[in-house]
């Protein structure tokens, strides 16, 4: 069986090798490599873990600063490295929200929606941010702008209800955004 495929129920009681694709959001990266600098730091991180899964979400967190995201390729390059199966990899990159598995624009513009923020209008910001950069307010997940520099997401909690509602750009935390505040977080992107 393709490994890209899955049979369904209704096929194996047909009797037919009807598959379905798996759905794979991750982005392909062609060119993807490691540099060998990078290779020995890393190699020399598992070290420091009793079984080489342990090391597994450092080099993840690697592969994302390094590269933005982590790709298909990434994914088989660390599961090779840590005597994996890709899928193995792959369930932590699907299941923790931290890891892209598409590139992010230059500025990523991360909105809190949890109830605190919500209250205090995140939802406003979050539509606001959409309309200014050409995206689509209802979408869900991430989403970047077509020119590459933005993007919006929400994410759950960034920890300062008493300051609600919370953005986060890039590694800049802003509190107590508003509408007036969110354009001059837009004209300080540059």
């Amino acid at each position: 069986m393709n490994p890209q495929t899955i049979s369904t129920p209704q096929a194996a009681d047909a009797g037919t090798a009807s598959a379905i694709p798996i759905p794979n959001p991750l982005c392909e990266q062609p060119d993807f490599s490691v540099p060998a600098e990078m290779v020995a730091v890393l190699d020399e991180l598992i070290t420091h873990y009793p079984r080489k899964r342990s090391a597994s979400l450092m080099l993840l967190h690697a592969v994302e600063e390094r590269y933005g995201y982590v790709s298909r390729q990434a994914v088989e390059w660390i599961a090779a490295r840590l005597e994996l199966a890709p899928i193995n990899v792959y369930e932590l990159v699907t299941f923790y929200p931290m890891f892209h598995r598409q590139p992010t624009g230059r500025f990523h513009l991360r909105i809190c929606r949890t109830l605190s923020c919500a209250l205090r209008d995140s939802y406003k910001i979050h539509d606001h941010f959409c309309r200014k950069l050409g995206l689509d307010p209802h979408g869900h997940g991430a989403q970047t702008s077509k020119d590459g520099m933005f993007t919006v997401e929400f994410v759950e909690c960034l920890a300062s209800c008493g300051t609600a509602p919370v953005i986060q750009c890039n590694d800049t935390f802003h509190e107590e955004v508003t509408l007036e505040k969110a354009d001059k977080i837009l004209e300080g992107c540059k």
